[in-house]
């Protein structure tokens, strides 16, 4: 693996809450009741599409910024669909954003391509590769007989 290195701690904490770590920072998700959870926390989809959310945001904040445009007023507006078909998944994002009062609408289309090419969004049109494995202890790796 080359490149920046990060790593996030997932554990069990409840029902059908995980706690996670980041950096130091933690962090919950949960499921809804209707999913026997006790909807404590966002749901894994729904921090998922936030964070595509944020790291819009996030872009678009610094070309603002950038362009000597104040922030104030900068937000951004999710609606999600999932699809109804298998495998399950997050089949439609419509990101709106909402820029401040007196934005230049001769440089909307700028901050659109400049936003729409955050990490988050790169990373979904350009998949990473994902891999699931099994951590075992050493206690609970298969010894070789004698």
């Amino acid at each position: 693996m080359s490149g920046q290195v990060g790593t996030v701690d997932v554990g069990w904490t409840a029902g059908e809450a995980y706690e996670f770590t980041v950096r130091g920072h933690r962090m919950r998700v949960d499921q809804p009741a209707e999913a026997d959870g006790d909807d404590t926390a966002p749901t894994p989809t729904e921090l998922f599409v936030a964070s595509l959310a944020t790291c819009v945001a996030f872009y678009a904040g610094r070309y603002l910024t950038r362009h000597g445009v104040d922030r104030n007023g900068l937000g951004v507006s999710v609606t999600y669909r999932m699809a109804e078909d298998r495998p399950a998944r997050v089949e439609e994002v419509r990101l709106a954003l909402r820029l401040p009062d007196g934005f230049p609408a001769t440089r909307t289309q700028a901050l659109l391509a400049v936003a729409s090419h955050c990490t988050v969004h790169n990373t979904l049109t350009t998949g990473p590769t994902v891999t699931v494995d099994v951590a075992r202890a050493p206690e609970d790796a298969v010894r070789p007989g004698p």
